[in-house]
């Protein structure tokens, strides 16, 4: 029985916010995105896995965080450019909406600040940092956090996740993004599905199938004026190829990369689609949270049996 997972990097500003140019109407598309999917998501009864940032938990901050270990630098666009932009460093409501919906979504955790944990100048304090704050704040939201998502996929400090009971991970994406993507899937015939497996850690890694929104731009247009939109095409593959297999596939995007009406039918498109095979095969929809307790849970009983056999 074949499986699909759909998560979100949720972020408002804080997913750009350390940029020097960040890509304003992305930007400013965030909270419309969040709504959309929450609406969509509700429509066709899909759980997914929404790693939230957890600043955006907050209420309000004094903009310095004092306390939080981050490079010299961090905050600066929070306490200047965007000091009076509530709506990019705030979303309580956006998160409630989250939790209050019909559909059992799972609540994750993409970082306190959006802070990159593969990079060198991110140590073990300031990882430590981050997913304290996190827990803190999911704590007082009466949530608990068993999944992350990386912060622009920079994987890093996994030890630290381990040590904060965090079970899984979303991990880097076997397949190409954009029109490399397309032409391994179509023309090569290479399969997007994934196999989650544990690390060293203890942690359930399981792995990107496909980005939604890594074919945009001019090529997209081009593409949807002589065939159709390529995501669409890739999903409903990755999505059939599941229904036929024991197999995941795992698609991705941020809330903010609906930033007009064709990004919404772009999600319909497969939304509905994986409605369709839902209810024609036994394919089954899972968080990264279902993923991992049922992948630990067979690893621990093939270790148990390799034990009882030696």
């Amino acid at each position: 029985m074949g499986s699909v997972v759909i998560s979100l990097d949720a972020e408002l500003g804080w997913g750009f916010h350390d940029l020097a140019d960040p890509p304003a109407e992305r930007v400013e598309a965030g909270r419309r995105g969040w709504s959309v999917m929450v609406e969509l998501l509700e429509e066709f009864d899909v759980p997914a896995t929404w790693a939230i940032v957890g600043h955006l938990m907050l209420d309000d901050c004094d903009g310095t965080h004092a306390e939080h270990p981050a490079p010299d630098g961090w905050f600066e666009r929070e306490r200047t450019e965007w000091a009076d932009r509530d709506d990019l460093r705030f979303g309580p409501d956006l998160v409630s909406d989250v939790l209050e919906s019909d559909v059992d979504h799972e609540f994750a955790s993409h970082s306190f600040s959006h802070v990159l944990f593969g990079r060198p100048e991110t140590d073990h304090e300031l990882a430590v940092a981050e997913l304290d704050r996190c827990h803190e704040i999911a704590d007082a939201w009466d949530q608990s956090i068993s999944s992350f998502i990386y912060p622009r996929n920079d994987v890093g400090h996994r030890d630290v996740l381990a040590e904060q009971g965090i079970a899984a991970y979303r991990g880097k994406s076997p397949t190409r993004d954009g029109v490399r993507g397309v032409f391994d899937s179509t023309i090569r015939d290479q399969s997007m599905l994934v196999e989650p497996s544990v690390d060293e850690y203890g942690l359930v890694n399981v792995p990107a199938s496909m980005f939604l929104f890594g074919f945009e731009g001019p090529a997209r247009t081009v593409a949807e004026s002589i065939w159709e939109d390529p995501m669409v095409v890739l999903a409903r593959r990755g999505i059939e190829e599941a229904a036929r297999t024991d197999g995941i596939f795992h698609m991705w995007l941020h809330p903010n990369n609906l930033t007009h009406e064709r990004d919404d039918r772009r999600m319909r498109a497969i939304l509905s689609h994986l409605e369709r095979q839902r209810t024609a095969t036994d394919l089954t929809v899972e968080t990264l949270a279902d993923v991992a307790e049922r992948v630990a849970g067979a690893s621990c009983l093939d270790e148990r049996a390799t034990v009882s056999w030696s």
